[in-house]
């Protein structure tokens, strides 16, 4: 089940991006605006395809996004049917047709997980509580210390803790918090442990758990800041009375709020998103001012700061692949927040990205000076290179935090 949640997850992510373009691309063919190509992800061309219209269908190698080339893309092409020949509302509306596309289909996703389960996964997240039916999680392990008593019974990474006790006296676990209390009252004893593998095998097995703990393992706010000092190599993974790190994510049903659920929820993670990117802006000019003055400590902290806050396309997977553990409600979940992510990015004044293409022409008609191909071009390539440098940067944080053991 979880090998098929995960080329599901993939398969939605690749639908993101078509749908973000399919959004530049209706729109230009609603106004007139001839299309040449429709890329999926960015070149070296893997496969292309011309068809009976003259536009290029292609698959790209570089996952980072995709791309709609229209007929005289600068601003101040004139050609019959070109994109700068259009007007202005013309033009913004096909660049942030992408970005209202994106936008609905997290609206819709976060819509139908309200009606069927929302997963829990921020802190505080927005709740209609008067109308909130709430449905318990599974308790999965996220992490396995080296020696301990989960170790020797068998557990991995990803198997779901179902019971544990006493011999024969079994209690069936429902959330983290009541097995961080359980195993801390049964230390130093003999247990019997019941457990789901990713392979959806149960397995029965007997250990004696560990007489110290240094962390509490269930507060999920922990959860995250430990993840993400361990992505930097800060802190080295806590012990705990069982061996393991265990999460649950639990759901949410709504009827009537569900879409005030989604609005909300989408709102909250919007707020986030932009500490996120704050966040990440000043951990990149960390990273500069430290390879700029040779200071290695700065740069690395930089580098972690930039990084830890966002996710490539090696991050993207492996976000994938967990979430394929938890089950198809926490996978649309990852998949409605990437698609608001999307639409939240494209809005930016990021140059090459579209929100950068619509303000730098929504600036240029307030002065009411032409933009020139040669500037364009310039301001473009300047925030590709950035864009580029960031992907980087985050690319090989993701390798030494998944890859890398």
């Amino acid at each position: 089940m979880p090998i098929i949640l995960l080329v599901v997850g993939i398969f939605l992510f690749i639908c993101l991006v078509i749908i973000h373009e399919f959004g530049h691309y209706i729109m230009a063919k609603r106004n007139g605006v001839e299309i040449e190509e429709f890329g999926i992800f960015f070149p070296p061309h893997l496969y292309r395809h011309k068809t009976k219209s003259g536009m290029i269908f292609s698959i790209n190698l570089i996952p980072l996004g995709g791309f709609v080339k229209l007929k005289g893309e600068h601003d101040a092409d004139n050609q019959p049917g070109s994109f700068g020949a259009a007007s202005t509302w013309v033009k913004v509306k096909i660049l942030l047709a992408g970005v209202v596309m994106n936008l609905l289909t997290a609206l819709v996703l976060l819509i139908i997980l309200s009606l069927i389960g929302l997963p829990q996964l921020i802190p505080n997240q927005f709740n209609v509580k008067s109308n909130a039916q709430t449905i318990n999680g599974e308790t999965i392990i996220n992490y396995v210390e080296k020696k301990s008593p989960a170790q020797k019974a068998g557990l991995k990474v990803d198997d779901q803790i179902i019971a544990i006790g006493p011999i024969n006296h079994l209690t069936v676990i429902k959330n983290p918090t009541q097995l961080a209390h359980l195993t801390q009252s049964l230390a130093g004893q003999k247990v019997q442990l019941v457990y789901r593998t990713v392979n959806n095998h149960l397995h029965r097995a007997e250990t004696t758990l560990l007489t110290t703990s240094v962390v509490r393992q269930s507060d999920l706010a922990y959860i995250k800041a430990y993840n993400q000092a361990k992505a930097c190599q800060i802190v080295k993974p806590p012990k705990a009375f069982l061996g393991i790190e265990p999460v649950s994510y639990n759901s949410n049903r709504y009827t009537w709020a569900a879409p005030i659920e989604a609005i909300g929820l989408s709102a909250q993670t919007t707020a986030l998103t932009f500490q996120g990117i704050g966040n990440a802006l000043y951990g990149l000019g960390s990273t500069i001012s430290g390879f700029v003055t040779n200071n290695s400590v700065a740069r690395q902290n930089g580098e972690c700061q930039a990084s830890s806050q966002v996710s490539g396309p090696v991050g993207i997977y492996f976000i994938l692949k967990q979430s394929s553990f938890l089950g198809y409600r926490f996978m649309l979940m990852i998949i409605a927040l990437i698609s608001l992510t999307l639409a939240i990015m494209n809005v930016l004044p990021i140059p090459a990205l579209d929100g950068g293409r619509f303000w730098l022409i929504l600036i240029f008609r307030l002065f009411k000076k032409p933009l020139k191909p040669k500037t364009e071009e310039t301001i473009n390539a300047i925030g590709f290179l950035i864009l580029i440098v960031l992907v980087i940067l985050v690319t090989n944080v993701d390798i030494q935090h998944y890859l890398i053991k």
